[in-house]
């Protein structure tokens, strides 16, 4: 929902802000908000999120973050070759896990040389391309930047328009409200000034016994 906002400061006219105390002042509101805790949630209105995105592996890491427990250390043992026990030398079902172990050791080893010898043949290329792309993209966001900036700068040029229009004219309208401040005043002095008069000449022809109409 939105909320239409009335914004008083004009920072582009507005005076003052540099003298004695108001810095000060300023971070001490500022520190003031840091300071606060609100006690009623501020999202409540929002709608529940969906969590379908969330694994049962996401859901415990979350737990475990929730709780702040450490993470578990990488466990290495998929990579060791033990050998059978003392007490299991005569173990055929041990002798084979124990042969299945290595050959799928093997087979990890085969392939990361497979892997390094296609990196010795395509990485060249393909770090070309990578960093093809990366400068594209770069590039692309340099644009962007430089619209963005184009943009707020023209927007802060549209504000100072506005405010140093609104400044003069609010400017020109304080000079009138006081212009017409102090004629009232001097409106109100000349009645006073006239209303004593009257009151004199009242008093005066009280004194000579004439009649005055009131």
């Amino acid at each position: 929902m939105a909320v239409e906002v009335q914004l008083d400061a004009l920072p582009y006219i507005d005076q003052g802000y540099e003298d004695p105390g108001v810095r000060k002042a300023a971070l001490y509101l500022v520190e003031e908000t840091r300071r606060y805790r609100p006690t009623k949630n501020y999202l409540e209105f929002l709608p529940t999120t969906k969590t379908t995105f969330e694994t049962p592996i996401l859901r415990a890491e979350f737990e475990r973050l929730a709780s702040r427990q450490p993470m578990e250390m990488l466990s290495m043992k998929r990579y060791e070759l033990p050998q059978p026990g003392a007490a299991q030398k005569n173990d055929l079902g041990a002798w084979q896990e124990a042969v299945d172990n290595s050959m799928a050791q093997l087979e990890h080893q085969s392939g990361r040389i497979l892997n390094l010898e296609l990196l010795s043949q395509y990485s060249c290329s393909e770090w070309k391309l990578h960093n093809q792309l990366l400068s594209q993209m770069i590039e692309h966001q340099q644009k962007q930047l430089k619209t963005l900036r184009s943009k707020v700068q023209e927007i802060n040029w549209q504000r100072k328009t506005e405010q140093t229009t609104a400044g003069a004219q609010l400017q020109a309208l304080s000079n009138h409200w006081n212009t017409l401040v102090h004629k009232n005043f001097e409106i109100e002095r000349v009645c006073l000034e006239l209303e004593q008069e009257i009151q004199t000449l009242k008093q005066q022809a009280k004194e000579r016994h004439l009649s005055v109409d009131t």
